[in-house]
């Protein structure tokens, strides 16, 4: 009898999802997955059209349904963060909005992390509550918070861990509990951490988003998302709030991600260590108030970070001591690292968050969640460490001199 060997993260990364998806009969398969860049498939009779509406898992319709290359990557990706089945989406917005829409179909109630990414605390705060559906933000890194906060009506939780971009985490394992007990859907956006860093769902959290943007592209030149959850989820959101509200992937962009994914462990791994090696020395900067980093034990919820992720991840967040004057002063006297607002980029990005990311959040409540005008958000990327380090170091020496 033959053992079945679970795969590692890079075998899954490059082979997960790739077999039996041509639609050629033909010997000879492409060895890359190619690309379906079209709008609709045409059929050979009335019946077998018929029959493909009837039952989607039959064949291909239109793209807006479904098309060959973003099923690729859907499958590769659902292996890699151990879930059911993934749906891929235009944006990470895409994603958030869909998974959001799909979870309160008759509307509800959602309790939410107060730190999260200020287009999502944008969709819960405001779009949602125009139809009637409320949330209620707490500081979800103590459990009670969240229990205290679920109401009647309450059905879904989401979280972010690692936080955006305070580098907060979220006990993970806690949070699922407290959610099946009360029959929510738990929600989390893993696009700081990967299913790299941690896999969400092995932890018991129902619903795993991404802004494939990111790392899961890696490059930048991607817009993309995606959810992860068991098949009946993804295909409610498939059937109903993807393909109605239209966030639908374009082929090309499923497969410029799909092909990014194939490096993803490689890849995370390099951010990973470069990400400890520039967290460490900015801790020991005098320019420097404060680091966030969860792979540092300076970290408040370092030991939970050692439980629940596999890698730390690279994304680091700090506090200069001259405020926002030094913190413009800081990206402005960069002279590699780049000052953009996205993250993940083989690339190091570096950026303002109340200027930029969280600049729509009203100023009150970004004070009260902990993102002052001082603080800096920094995507490590793939360089060598030694020219990140060169790089940060003379233009810290600026802010102090």
């Amino acid at each position: 009898m033959t053992v079945e060997r679970k795969l590692g993260k890079a075998t899954q990364a490059i082979h997960a999802g790739e077999r039996g998806t041509s639609v050629t009969e033909k010997s000879g398969m492409p060895l890359l997955p190619p690309i379906y860049q079209n709008s609709t498939f045409r059929f050979t009779t009335a019946a077998e059209c018929a029959e493909a509406f009837r039952d989607e898992e039959s064949g291909y319709v239109y793209t807006r349904w479904g098309n060959p290359t973003q099923e690729v990557l859907e499958n590769k990706l659902a292996v890699l963060e151990a879930g059911e089945a993934a749906l891929a989406t235009a944006s990470g917005m895409g994603a958030v909005s869909t998974a959001l829409l799909t979870a309160l179909t008759d509307g509800g109630h959602v309790v939410a992390m107060a730190n999260l990414y200020s287009a999502t605390f944008q969709i819960l705060n405001e779009d949602l509550r125009r139809f009637g559906i409320e949330t209620t933000f707490v500081d979800a890194t103590d459990l009670s918070h969240i229990e205290r906060a679920i109401r009647m009506d309450t059905k879904v939780l989401y979280l972010e861990s690692p936080t955006n971009p305070l580098l907060k985490l979220i006990d993970l394992r806690g949070a699922a509990e407290i959610a099946k007990t009360h029959g929510l859907i738990s929600m989390i956006d893993n696009t700081f951490a990967t299913p790299c860093g941690q896999q969400p769902i092995n932890l018991g959290i129902d619903v795993v988003i991404h802004s494939m943007t990111k790392y899961l592209s890696g490059t930048g030149a991607v817009i993309a998302g995606a959810i992860v959850a068991d098949k009946a989820f993804v295909t409610h959101a498939k059937k109903g709030a993807l393909r109605n509200f239209g966030a639908v992937i374009s082929p090309f962009n499923a497969w410029l991600t799909l092909h990014g994914i194939t490096t993803l462990p490689l890849r995370f791994a390099r951010h990973c260590e470069n990400a400890v090696r520039v967290a460490g020395f900015l801790e020991t900067h005098p320019a420097v108030a404060w680091v966030r980093y969860p792979g540092l034990q300076s970290h408040p919820q370092h030991e939970l970070a050692q439980q629940q992720m596999e890698a730390f991840g690279g994304m680091i967040t700090l506090e200069l001591k001259g405020g926002r004057t030094a913190g413009e002063h800081l990206v402005d006297h960069l002279e590699r690292c780049a000052l953009a607002v996205s993250l993940g980029d083989v690339r190091t990005l570096i950026c303002h968050p109340a200027s930029t990311t969280h600049s729509h959040v009203p100023a009150e409540i970004r004070q009260q969640i902990g993102i002052t005008d001082g603080l800096v958000r920094i995507s490590v990327g793939l360089e060598d460490i030694e020219d990140i380090l060169a790089d940060l170091k003379q233009a810290l020496e600026t802010c102090a001199s």
